[in-house]
């Protein structure tokens, strides 16, 4: 009734790490990217908040990290997919 399932092969095992450690990579240089680019333009602002506005000051924190997720996230799937396309 139901289809056998296949294990992968040591090959699609190895290509699927190598994919996974240079997503990893691209997406390390991009979160620290990020935070400095954060740290920089953002620092006096947040200090100002975090100082005079807690809870503003959580909100936008929360704000930035889902930012940074959802844009980053996006910014990474759509390289992976430009260097897939040129290497097949």
């Amino acid at each position: 009734m139901g289809m056998a399932r296949v294990a992968p092969t040591k090959k699609e095992k190895t290509k699927t790490l190598q994919a996974f450690l240079v997503e990893l990579a691209i997406y390390g240089v991009f979160v620290t990217g990020y935070f400095f680019l954060v740290l920089h333009y953002l620092a006096g602002w947040l200090q100002d908040l975090h100082l005079h506005h807690v809870k503003l000051y959580a909100s936008m924190t929360i704000v930035l990290i889902i930012g940074q997720a959802v844009f980053l996230e996006s910014v990474t799937t759509w390289l992976l997919r430009l260097l897939r396309g040129r290497a097949e």
